[in-house]
């Protein structure tokens, strides 16, 4: 046993990241956690699967991935048909939630993981190591009444309360993005920690385009396919240019870019924060992780709640009506009425954002795993 301690004293921390598949705005709000861990001299390993892999790939190639299971969820093509088809899956969910556990299990008895950090995903946590849980939605929006909100928040505390910590990429204070979801009258049982936003992105001094509008497509098919294909049977009517995102890291098809109008499959993380610097608007999902970016670089903003998603659809109207944002409905969206909507709308600025606080809470949790590892180096900084 001495010897066990005495090996893992000479590493380096060793946390493990797994984040939800539901789209790769899980994946990219981890980045900036990632690259903060790696700042503090931690042995960082990564879990996922398909477009997930790739873009941590691209993003860390010196980082080992292992391979992960997701969710792999399924939308319909009605706002209607979600609930149902929702419904339908909650088997699929639950024996993930349950294998996402075992797995964990085997690869911790390997690896010795000191502590592990789940992005929403709820059976991502093991007794032997301490156990972060990071989300946006404390309080889950139905769509179906207080009753059916309270009894699912009384559900995701259950399994929250399985962790030893719980994060919130959001601000503390009243300039925060989420709303309720994030700042609910009543908080989960672990220690809850407000990181402040989470962005990839930082304001680098690109001048805005006049009249140049950028558009990032994401989320989970159809939803996204319905959405493209909108927007680009008028782009080429815009006045000005554009650029679209398409939110694809494997395809086989491209769209063939003109003079005024590109296409993009994927952008790396610099290229789409240089993108996102130079329009005048972003048209996007309402989805937490692109909002996160938008505000980190105070840009105006578009957004087209993901139909039947009731988080994507509270959170665009909760920053419509405090003028943070245009939100529109996708069955009421016409590219260029939007645009001249954008034009009269009275928007008002995000804040401006520091990595202060953000920095400080990681800083905090390594060096709390790092006294757990080998309590007995500590002991005369513990007092």
């Amino acid at each position: 046993m001495t010897e066990v301690l005495n090996e893992k004293s000479l590493r380096k921390p060793r946390i493990l990241i797994a984040p939800l598949d539901w789209g790769l705005g899980h994946a990219t709000r981890c980045i900036p956690i990632i690259r903060e861990l790696l700042a503090n001299e931690c042995d960082v390993w990564l879990a996922g699967e398909g477009v997930q892999t790739k873009l941590f790939s691209k993003e860390f190639p010196g980082l080992t991935i292992l391979d992960l299971s997701g969710y792999n969820i399924r939308y319909s093509k009605t706002k209607a048909g979600l609930f149902f088809r929702l419904v339908g899956q909650i088997p699929k969910m639950l024996d993930i939630i349950s294998f996402e556990n075992r797995w964990l299990k085997i690869k911790n008895e390997a690896l010795e993981f000191d502590a592990v950090i789940s992005d929403n995903r709820y059976g991502f946590h093991n007794k032997n190591v301490f156990n972060v849980f990071m989300t946006h939605q404390l309080a889950i929006k139905s769509g179906l009444g207080v009753f059916v909100d309270r009894l699912l928040r009384k559900l995701n505390y259950a399994y929250i309360r399985k962790f030893n910590a719980c994060w919130i990429p959001d601000e503390q204070t009243q300039n925060n993005l989420a709303g309720s979801l994030s700042h609910p009258k009543k908080l989960p049982k672990p220690p809850v920690q407000y990181l402040g936003l989470l962005s990839r992105f930082h304001p680098t001094g690109i001048k805005e385009k006049k009249d140049h509008i950028l558009v990032v497509l994401s989320g989970p098919e159809p939803q996204r396919s319905i959405l493209e294909n909108l927007i680009v049977q008028k782009i080429s009517q815009h006045k000005g240019t554009a650029t679209v995102v398409r939110g694809l890291l494997v395809a086989t098809n491209f769209i063939p870019s003109s003079g005024s109008i590109k296409f993009h499959n994927h952008l790396s993380a610099e290229d789409l924060n240089r993108e996102m610097e130079e329009a005048e608007i972003v048209i996007s999902r309402s989805g937490y992780s692109t909002v996160m970016d938008i505000a980190r670089l105070n840009k105006k903003s578009i957004l087209i709640p993901t139909p039947g998603q009731t988080e994507q659809e509270y959170i665009g109207n909760y920053l419509s009506e405090s003028g943070k944002a245009l939100c529109i409905e996708q069955e009421n969206f016409s590219l260029l009425e939007a645009i001249e909507k954008a034009k009269d709308f009275s928007y008002t600025s995000f804040p401006e954002y520091d990595d202060v606080h953000f920095k400080k809470t990681i800083k905090d949790f390594v060096d709390k795993i790092i006294i757990e590892i080998n309590p007995a180096l500590y002991s005369e900084f513990l007092g």
